[in-house]
């Protein structure tokens, strides 16, 4: 098919091209995804997030090269955030389960379990309402930064930022029981 056709076809939202365009390249540009990656459900996930991004932002879109090259290269980009993004919250679980390990040596030789969690709960309550709730979303209810997004109807990224701003609150809310644990332990 002519090049032109297909991308105005995405342009204009013709579902037909749309659907043709989705079949012909989902498997290659999901096969590029996971060779990226090295996850399946997240090559799959990333070319899907592709495909509706273009569907919803079709406007918005410029396709200065051949669909293919956009495609391929969107593909790329996600995936390399993808990783990127995988490598930040493996980080972050990292320095909260160290920081909840220390947390819980305080509370051994300081505090009370409920003492503790009471200063959680102060920590908690000083957030503003809609980032102590995508929080607890997150961190109590366990639910995942997209499903939080759909489920608030706003962005990924603001579920993020959001979450990274209650932690960087606890932690300094939490700081000076942290450094006295660590002191304990140096002493003994």
């Amino acid at each position: 098919m002519d090049e032109k056709f297909l991308i105005n076809g995405i342009l204009t939202r013709n579902k037909i091209v749309f659907d043709f365009i989705f079949h012909y390249y989902y498997s290659g540009l999901c096969a590029y995804a996971e060779r990226i990656t090295g996850d399946e459900k997240a090559a799959e996930d990333i070319v899907q997030d592709l495909f509706v991004s273009l569907w919803i932002k079709h406007k918005k879109i410029k396709i200065n090269t051949s669909l293919r090259n956009y495609l391929f290269i969107s593909v790329k980009n996600r995936s390399l955030d993808y990783i990127k993004k995988k490598k930040t919250d493996e980080k972050n679980i990292y320095l909260i389960t160290s920081d909840l390990e220390l947390t819980e040596n305080l509370s051994n030789f300081w505090f009370a379990e409920s003492e503790l969690e009471a200063k959680v709960q102060k920590s908690l309550e000083k957030l503003p309402p809609r980032c102590r709730n995508i929080f607890k979303l997150s961190r109590f209810e366990g639910l995942k930064n997209n499903d939080i997004a759909k489920k608030l109807g706003i962005s990924k990224r603001t579920v993020e930022l959001q979450v990274s701003n209650a932690l960087r609150q606890l932690k300094n809310d939490l700081q000076p029981y942290i450094i006295t644990t660590l002191l304990i332990f140096l002493a003994v």
